[in-house]
């Protein structure tokens, strides 16, 4: 039921019923404003229209952390280009991080724009196979500052799923910023009916990455996020010279590894840190493309990947490996209801 107004709706008025009503950049001002966001809300007349566009894509995964830093993006690119290393694959990333965008730079597509046709916005194609969204193809100069309140933020991540043409695929991978506020708010609550496979939360080894870490964990539980597991990256760094391990960050605490078993939840693996990786990112670069050393050769068939794993241990050890693992562990999640706890990946030694 519409609440009674006290003055006509304004020209860009979001409409009383709306969940941006009283809230929106319009209702400044507006006579109606406290009327219309006191007012009781029926159900979002976009969940349907969102079901309806996200019902082609199989698979919806979000990557979560409550700590910035931990390489979030990093990994949702790694991820991204491993899942579409199958070229039977079709892979989504959209990018959630509206004041902080990087997917694109990350994928080599920062200079492109949006385009809009007749089935609506249409994602920008890395590969023929992989496509991305982010405000970052709205910005009139790549270094302009997004400064924007909740509510238009939401309002852009609504608009990503329900008018961008995403089509049919295989996996939507989301990108997702630090904390546990309106982003992550706005992404569960517009997938609810659509589905989401559930989470994986990326953490470094370090205390106070994980003290956060564990709030990100309570919030997926309390929000109905089923969590397909955790990822601990950053850990460790190998010397391509001397084969010596360091730890960049110490584990003080047990890092991820504990933390997951403590909370009961599957753990993916570790990744270390790999210089190559960063360079890959810098220049928008698909790293599981990347030979892993000077004597493996790139890890590029999937077939060979999914029917000889302990083969490609002994060839190509490191971060490759350990990406292509957790697509696998993640994969077998979807069909077998939980990730398997009795495969731990050790990225440093490039064994498991």
């Amino acid at each position: 039921m519409a609440p009674n107004l006290v003055a006509p709706e304004p020209e860009h008025c979001p409409g009383p019923e709306s969940e941006q009503a009283g809230k929106g950049d319009a209702c400044a001002g507006c006579p109606n404003q406290s009327i219309c966001a006191s007012a009781p809300k029926g159900p979002d007349p976009d969940i349907p229209i969102i079901t309806e566009r996200l019902s082609q894509i199989r698979h919806k995964i979000l990557v979560l952390s409550g700590k910035g830093g931990v390489g979030k993006s990093t990994f949702t690119s790694l991820l991204s280009h491993a899942f579409a290393a199958n070229p039977e694959s079709t892979v989504g990333v959209m990018d959630t991080d509206i004041c902080g965008p990087s997917i694109p730079k990350m994928m080599g597509v920062e200079a492109e724009t949006i385009h809009v046709s007749n089935a609506g916005w249409s994602p920008v194609w890395v590969t023929d196979n992989l496509a991305t969204m982010s405000v970052q193809f709205m910005l009139p100069n790549r270094d302009d500052a997004v400064i924007w309140r909740g509510p238009k933020k939401n309002g852009l991540i609504k608009q990503f799923l329900k008018d961008v043409d995403w089509g049919e695929m295989d996996y939507l991978v989301i990108d997702t910023p630090p904390g546990t506020s309106d982003e992550h708010l706005s992404v569960n609550s517009l997938l609810k009916e659509s589905g989401v496979d559930g989470a994986v939360v990326v953490t470094t080894p370090q205390e106070v990455s994980l003290l956060d870490v564990r709030k990100e964990i309570d919030f997926c539980r309390k929000a109905g996020i089923r969590i397909l597991g955790l990822v601990e990256n950053m850990s460790g760094f190998v010397c391509g010279s001397c084969n010596t391990k360091t730890q960049i960050f110490r584990a003080t605490t047990g890092g991820g590894k504990r933390l997951a078993k403590k909370m009961g939840i599957p753990f993916l693996g570790a990744v270390p840190l790999d210089p190559r990786v960063g360079m890959a990112c810098d220049y928008g670069e698909s790293f599981p493309s990347i030979d892993c050393d000077q004597k493996s050769r790139p890890l590029g068939c999937w077939d060979d990947w999914r029917g000889s794993q302990r083969c490609f241990a002994g060839r190509c050890g490191g971060v490759i490996l350990i990406i292509y693992m957790m697509v696998d562990l993640i994969s077998r999640a979807f069909s077998i209801g939980i990730a398997s706890r009795g495969l731990f990946i050790c990225g440093c030694f490039g064994h498991f």
